[in-house]
Protein backbone atom coordinates (compact mmCIF):
# COMPACT_ATOMS: atom_id res chain seq x y z
CA UNK A 1 0.00 0.00 0.00
CA UNK A 2 1.28 3.63 -1.24
CA UNK A 3 1.32 6.31 1.69
CA UNK A 4 2.60 9.25 0.38
CA UNK A 5 2.86 12.70 3.35
CA UNK A 6 2.82 16.29 2.36
CA UNK A 7 4.52 18.72 4.10
CA UNK A 8 6.09 22.11 3.83
CA UNK A 9 3.04 24.29 3.07
CA UNK A 10 2.08 27.93 4.64
CA UNK A 11 1.39 31.81 4.23
CA UNK A 12 4.04 33.40 2.17
CA UNK A 13 3.81 36.50 -0.06
CA UNK A 14 3.33 37.59 -4.20
CA UNK A 15 6.43 36.60 -5.67
CA UNK A 16 7.60 34.39 -2.50
CA UNK A 17 8.87 31.27 -2.50
CA UNK A 18 8.16 27.92 -0.70
CA UNK A 19 9.12 24.06 -1.01
CA UNK A 20 6.74 21.31 -0.39
CA UNK A 21 8.26 17.77 0.34
CA UNK A 22 6.12 14.50 -0.71
CA UNK A 23 7.67 11.73 1.47
CA UNK A 24 6.63 8.17 -0.38
CA UNK A 25 6.84 4.87 1.24
CA UNK A 26 5.30 1.40 0.24
CA UNK A 27 5.25 0.27 -3.57
CA UNK A 28 3.24 -0.73 -6.02
CA UNK A 29 3.35 -1.57 -9.92
CA UNK A 30 -0.13 0.27 -10.57
CA UNK A 31 1.87 3.57 -10.15
CA UNK A 32 4.54 5.12 -12.84
CA UNK A 33 4.46 8.64 -12.01
CA UNK A 34 4.11 11.09 -8.59
CA UNK A 35 2.09 13.73 -8.99
CA UNK A 36 1.15 17.46 -7.40
CA UNK A 37 -1.76 18.11 -7.55
CA UNK A 38 -3.63 21.41 -6.53
CA UNK A 39 -7.08 22.44 -5.31
CA UNK A 40 -8.49 25.88 -5.02
CA UNK A 41 -11.90 26.87 -2.94
CA UNK A 42 -14.82 26.26 -5.39
CA UNK A 43 -12.44 24.76 -8.27
CA UNK A 44 -11.58 21.45 -9.33
CA UNK A 45 -8.80 20.04 -8.52
CA UNK A 46 -5.67 20.57 -11.17
CA UNK A 47 -2.43 18.69 -12.36
CA UNK A 48 0.91 20.64 -11.42
CA UNK A 49 3.90 18.61 -12.10
CA UNK A 50 4.86 15.05 -11.84
CA UNK A 51 7.82 13.08 -11.93
CA UNK A 52 8.03 9.13 -13.88
CA UNK A 53 10.10 7.48 -10.78
CA UNK A 54 11.63 5.52 -13.27
CA UNK A 55 12.58 7.53 -15.63
CA UNK A 56 13.18 10.42 -13.99
CA UNK A 57 11.55 13.19 -16.27
CA UNK A 58 9.08 15.92 -15.73
CA UNK A 59 6.26 17.39 -16.85
CA UNK A 60 4.15 20.64 -16.09
CA UNK A 61 0.79 22.36 -16.22
CA UNK A 62 1.35 25.56 -18.45
CA UNK A 63 0.36 28.07 -15.58
CA UNK A 64 3.55 27.15 -13.37
CA UNK A 65 6.42 26.98 -16.32
CA UNK A 66 9.16 28.63 -15.45
CA UNK A 67 8.15 29.00 -11.92
CA UNK A 68 7.54 25.23 -10.19
CA UNK A 69 9.96 22.70 -10.20
CA UNK A 70 9.47 18.57 -9.35
CA UNK A 71 12.59 16.61 -7.90
CA UNK A 72 13.50 13.82 -6.62
CA UNK A 73 15.40 12.43 -3.75
CA UNK A 74 15.21 8.54 -4.26
CA UNK A 75 17.04 8.32 -0.85
CA UNK A 76 14.94 9.73 1.29
CA UNK A 77 11.77 8.76 -1.12
CA UNK A 78 10.98 12.61 -1.40
CA UNK A 79 9.46 14.29 -4.45
CA UNK A 80 9.52 18.28 -3.70
CA UNK A 81 8.14 21.42 -5.35
CA UNK A 82 10.04 24.18 -5.46
CA UNK A 83 7.95 27.08 -5.98
CA UNK A 84 9.25 30.35 -7.22
CA UNK A 85 7.73 33.68 -7.70
CA UNK A 86 4.09 32.61 -6.36
CA UNK A 87 1.14 34.28 -7.30
CA UNK A 88 -2.36 34.87 -5.47
CA UNK A 89 -4.42 32.38 -7.84
CA UNK A 90 -1.69 29.23 -6.57
CA UNK A 91 -3.44 29.90 -3.19
CA UNK A 92 -4.86 26.29 -2.41
CA UNK A 93 -4.72 22.74 -0.54
CA UNK A 94 -1.55 20.76 -2.67
CA UNK A 95 -1.76 16.91 -2.64
CA UNK A 96 1.09 14.96 -3.69
CA UNK A 97 -0.50 11.27 -5.46
CA UNK A 98 0.73 8.32 -6.79
CA UNK A 99 -0.76 7.58 -10.67
CA UNK A 100 0.02 6.81 -14.11
CA UNK A 101 1.71 8.96 -16.15
CA UNK A 102 -1.82 10.36 -18.47
CA UNK A 103 -0.92 12.55 -21.46
CA UNK A 104 1.96 14.73 -22.37
CA UNK A 105 2.63 17.09 -25.35
CA UNK A 106 6.14 17.98 -24.90
CA UNK A 107 6.40 19.00 -21.68
CA UNK A 108 3.23 19.65 -20.56
CA UNK A 109 1.10 17.58 -18.60
CA UNK A 110 -2.49 16.43 -18.71
CA UNK A 111 -3.16 13.96 -15.86
CA UNK A 112 -6.19 11.98 -15.92
CA UNK A 113 -6.90 12.82 -12.19
CA UNK A 114 -9.47 9.94 -11.56
CA UNK A 115 -6.56 7.17 -12.20
CA UNK A 116 -4.73 7.92 -8.76
CA UNK A 117 -5.99 6.37 -6.51
CA UNK A 118 -3.49 6.87 -3.81
CA UNK A 119 -3.05 10.45 -2.25
CA UNK A 120 -1.06 12.11 0.60
CA UNK A 121 -3.41 14.59 3.52
CA UNK A 122 -2.75 17.51 1.82
CA UNK A 123 -0.95 20.80 2.55
CA UNK A 124 -2.29 24.51 2.35
CA UNK A 125 -0.11 27.41 0.49
CA UNK A 126 -1.70 30.76 1.11
CA UNK A 127 -0.22 33.64 -1.07
CA UNK A 128 -1.47 36.71 -0.13
CA UNK A 129 -0.20 39.87 1.01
Amino acid sequence: QVQLVESGGGLVQPGGSLRLACVVSGFTSDYSTIGWFRQAPGKEREGVACIRHREGDTFYAESVKGRFTISRDSAKNTVYLQMHNLKPEDTGVYYCAAGPLGTVYGSTWFPVITQYKHWGQGTQVTVSS
